[in-house]
């Protein structure tokens, strides 16, 4: 189960206005690399998510994330210290009327491409949300052709 999000900061990651958000960002990486259901997540080889870029603008940061199950994800984005981060959002990201989080199922060892994520959080933007792509408010289950876990 990995998740895509594109959000739009206020500012490029290494503007002053998001040091209190780039300061956060490597012990919520090690909370979720500790995690026990935690299998991957977009990084360059210095571990660093947000120098992956899906457009030339700057202030648009792509975080995916494979998860060995919907309930784990959803314990960990909204119930652990990246709480922090969700409650002080208004303070870097820019206010979308559009889904930012599109969650999708893949198949055991599957690595999804940033490319994937774009095309399943527009997938999401342009319909409701499907077994292709939804949210956890609007979950939907494994499909019998994806096996979940590692």
């Amino acid at each position: 189960m990995p998740k895509s999000i594109s959000l739009l900061t206020i500012a490029p990651i290494d503007d002053p206005r998001l040091a209190d958000f780039g300061a956060q960002l490597y012990a919520v990486n090690q909370l979720a690399d500790n995690s026990s259901s935690f299998v991957w997540r977009l990084q360059t080889d210095e571990g660093n998510a947000t120098d992956i870029r899906i457009e030339a603008d700057a202030s648009i940061l792509v975080n995916m994330s494979v998860w060995a199950s919907i309930e784990t994800l959803y314990k960990f984005a909204c119930k652990t210290a990246k709480v922090g981060l969700l409650q002080d959002r208004e303070r870097w990201f820019e206010k979308s009327d559009m889904p930012t989080l599109a969650l999708w199922w893949v198949s055991a060892g599957t690595v999804p491409s940033v490319d994937e994520g774009t095309q399943q959080l527009e997938h999401l933007r342009k319909r409701c949300p499907s077994e292709h792509a939804f949210t956890f408010k609007e979950r939907h289950p494994v499909p019998c052709n994806r096996v979940r876990g590692r």
